[in-house]
């Protein structure tokens, strides 16, 4: 298969980066990138074909896969009507319906929604994906060898669900630095350097999370084996508990849902008229 990325940014970077990683051959791919000076970063550091602009030439691939800003999405499917015959779009411009980018691309049937999350810049990222329903199963497979070069792939039967997913792994990442940058403050007000509290707190997450990922018990299974009656992890998780900790991050997730679904809402009216 052949893609085109509209869009080269961090995102398309760590796709093309994990496709390459898995064998695809770079003669396959093309980028459009307005910015002269991030076409010749592509070009140097991948060797694939760079293209200033939307046109017959630069989208004659199988596969487009829209990696714009989504705000610059209504813009950019205009430039896309008529250049789509047969092709899969996949868009990972976050919010963004399929209806909508449909409509936008004059009623293209083929479109794939995807949200992956920032650590697919490091190949271990996870992506929840939704399809149009003439999107055939060929071409679902497709975009999961795509999405899945920078991690694991949930597919999902709803598109509804993909507030969901951007409230939990979309924005989760960042749950997570929260927590890893409170972790090492308390290190160092507990006497640690910079560099050893980072050192401690960014070994501890990724030890647990490597820990959960590779066990079959659940996290409140392993967290009670961690907590001795009386020791020094349940006083911590007790006043955590004081604290409320766990209802506030599951209410964060649902405000975080909600602002997902009022995005699409917003985003969904441009080009309403057209």
């Amino acid at each position: 298969m052949n893609i085109t990325f509209i869009g080269g940014g961090n995102m398309a970077g760590a796709l093309i980066t994990g496709l390459l990683q898995k064998g695809f051959d770079p003669a396959a791919i093309g980028v459009v990138e307005i910015s002269a000076e991030s076409r010749a970063r592509l070009s140097e550091k991948f060797g694939i074909a760079t293209y200033e602009e939307i046109s017959a030439a630069s989208v004659a691939a199988d596969i487009i896969v829209l990696a714009v800003k989504p705000q610059q999405l209504h813009g950019v499917a205009t430039q896309l009507h008529g250049l789509l015959d047969g092709k899969l779009v996949i868009s990972i411009a976050a919010g963004v319906r399929c209806a909508d980018l449909s409509r936008w691309l004059g009623g293209h049937p083929l479109i794939v929604r995807a949200m992956p999350n920032t650590p697919a810049m490091v190949l271990a990222g996870v992506t929840g994906l939704c399809a149009l329903p003439d999107v055939p199963e060929n071409q679902r497979h497709q975009a999961d060898t795509i999405l899945g070069a920078v991690g694991t792939t949930v597919w999902l039967e709803r598109e509804e669900q993909m507030d969901a997913i951007t409230a939990i792994s979309g924005s989760g990442p960042a749950y997570v630095f929260l927590f890893i940058e409170a972790l090492q403050e308390a290190a160092r007000e507990l006497g640690f350097t910079p560099d050893e509290a980072r050192t401690l707190s960014l070994e501890t997450f990724l030890g647990a999370a490597k820990l959960a990922s590779q066990s079959a018990e659940d996290a409140a299974t392993l967290r009670a084996r961690v907590t001795s009656k009386g020791g020094t992890t349940e006083r911590a998780i007790l006043a955590m508990e004081a604290a409320g900790i766990k209802r506030v991050i599951i209410q964060a997730a649902q405000a975080a849902c909600l602002r997902s679904r009022e995005l699409g809402d917003e985003l969904g009216k441009t080009g309403a008229g057209g």
